[in-house]
């Protein structure tokens, strides 16, 4: 930020870093830090699923029923949809106008990415402790 803008900021809002919009920078800095996750994680998930691509269902589940692989699944599932979150509810603060319609979209998007979370996140742990769906 440039000087003279400076001069127009109180000093408790240079203080705590605000800007216009009056939440500060958490939203950009967890997009950077899921993103940041996703890097090794996906590598791994990559690797993984090539690695697994010809097998059967009981192969697959004997390798989600090992506990580092549920965790490192698991994680790249969080990871992901959080990431996803983010910038879902980051096009729609800026491409709609509307309150009403902003307000649905943004609580819509974060319902649906804790219901995937949730069905993602239980699905894993039931192929990982009984070998099946």
């Amino acid at each position: 930020m440039s000087s003279s803008n400076n001069q127009f900021r109180t000093p408790l809002s240079r203080a705590r870093g605000l800007g216009a919009s009056h939440h500060g920078v958490a939203h950009f800095i967890a997009e950077r830090v899921s993103g940041l996750a996703l890097i090794p994680l996906f590598i791994w998930g990559a690797f993984a699923g090539i690695r697994l691509a010809g097998a059967d269902f009981d192969a697959v589940a004997a390798w989600v029923a090992i506990p580092l692989n549920a965790v490192l699944l698991s994680l790249l599932f969080v990871a992901l949809l959080v990431h996803l979150k983010n910038a879902i509810q980051l096009v729609i603060e800026d491409y709609v106008e509307a309150f009403a319609p902003k307000a649905a979209l943004v609580i819509g998007n974060l319902f649906v990415c804790i219901l995937a979370g949730a069905v993602g996140i239980v699905s894993i742990l039931k192929i990982a402790f009984t070998g099946a769906l």
